[in-house]
């Protein structure tokens, strides 16, 4: 249940980024042609004002279609119709009319020949795939030839609709954050086990869930303060945990402290005694304080991101699925934080200026801007390619990582 819940919280994220395209794009013109709660194929959909909802088959996030990425170029007419062509050699004129004003930019006379090019469709003889992509082509061309069309409209208009995803995440984080800080954070935490992770130096050496740890290498601790610091102090040497069991003192074996980050831990949670609520204006800017704080420490990570230590905490998915499941366990105010953290993730990642990342569309946007005219769909997939590329690089690292620490690796 705790991994249903974690993969929910997810695609709720994907969900809210893909709605903030969607209003944006309505808000200013620019019609979406589909919204999807999942991906599609569809379950159930239904077409209202020109745009298509439906319920995806694959239940993760949304997907929202905008009409006329990018320019529409004399390529596409091959590429949607290089099938219908073969079967029907008759179509070459046809699609000729409407290749020729496309390589001039002259775009009203390209629509009206895409016109002509549909009534010689209905008058051939093709297969059901070659028909059905040739239809597909017609839809894709006649919305790229649209008044409302991404690309032919003005700049700050695009960024409002690209740059919408991101900023959604990043409001959403900061709100969930200050969610967190109204409902209470911990202020004093006792020495009583309240969880174990596994695979931790705390579980091989049996600590358990109700333990209440009374000394560290023999030494008396009465405050979870002192037990933190006696184990930070340890600096990964072998330390010995004393336990009071069921009224009776327990000594565990000896373990060695692993390194998380730039302290020592053996892997398990205390019980809180006490929360600290703040209100909604100190909780705001909290809230605010901690993502600049995330902002700086991503920005700091992805400038040294070639080194051991930075390619370590590279995850995906997997990772983030693992992660948000063992926070839901811990309790609602863990889960709230992480996923807050992974949509601010998800905004600042987004914003990266690479193609087909968000990031990549609004610096292409303000170069289209600064031209005056827009980029061709070629140099688009030229720079789409170097971009995924990278993409997969980082994926690569990250599921290796994740499998890594599934497996104990």
């Amino acid at each position: 249940m705790t991994v249903v819940i974690a993969i929910a919280g997810l695609g709720f994220l994907i969900l809210i980024h893909e709605a903030g395209h969607f209003f944006t794009a309505l808000a200013v013109g620019m019609r979406p042609r589909r919204f999807y709660v999942g991906f599609p194929p569809a379950l159930v959909k239904r077409k209202h004002k020109g745009v298509e909802y439906g319920l995806g088959a694959i239940p993760l996030g949304g997907y929202v279609k905008i009409p006329g990425m990018h320019r529409p170029a004399p390529s596409d007419l091959d590429m949607h119709f290089g099938s219908a062509l073969y079967e029907a050699p008759q179509l070459l004129q046809p699609i000729e009319r409407v290749k020729r004003p496309l390589a001039e930019g002259e775009f009203g006379s390209a629509k009206a020949a895409l016109g002509e090019l549909e009534a010689a469709l209905v008058d051939v003889q093709l297969s059901a795939g070659a028909r059905r992509q040739a239809k597909r082509g017609l839809g894709e061309l006649s919305d790229a030839l649209g008044p409302d069309a991404y690309w032919r409209q003005r700049t700050w208009r695009k960024l409002a609709v690209i740059s919408a995803g991101p900023l959604t995440n990043l409001v959403f984080a900061i709100l969930l954050l200050a969610v967190v800080y109204m409902i209470g954070i911990p202020s004093a935490a006792s020495r009583r086990v309240d969880a174990i992770e596994s695979k931790t130096p705390a579980a091989r050496a049996g600590l358990r869930p109700g333990d209440t740890i009374v000394a560290v290498n023999a030494m008396p601790l009465r405050t979870f303060e002192q037990v933190r610091d006696a184990i930070q102090a340890s600096h990964g040497r072998a330390l010995v945990l004393t336990v009071n069991r069921h009224g009776q003192r327990t000594t565990l074996p000896p373990v060695r402290p692993m390194k998380d980050g730039n302290r020592y831990v053996v892997g398990f949670h205390p019980t809180i005694v006490r929360y600290k609520h703040y209100g909604p204006l100190a909780a705001l800017r909290l809230a605010g304080q901690d993502t600049w704080l995330v902002t700086k420490t991503m920005g700091n990570w992805l400038v040294h991101v070639t080194s051991p230590a930075n390619r370590k905490q590279i995850s995906t998915p997997v990772g983030i699925v693992r992660t948000s499941s063992e926070a839901v366990k811990q309790g609602y105010r863990d889960y709230l934080a992480i996923i807050a953290l992974i949509s601010l993730s998800l905004a600042l990642l987004n914003l990266l200026p690479l193609l087909p990342l968000d990031g990549g569309h609004i610096m292409f946007s303000i170069v289209e801007g600064v031209r005056g005219k827009a980029v061709g769909r070629a140099v688009y997939e030229r720079v789409s390619m170097v971009g995924i590329a990278l993409i997969l690089f980082i994926y690569v690292i990250g599921l290796s990582n994740d499998v890594g620490k599934l497996t104990g690796g």
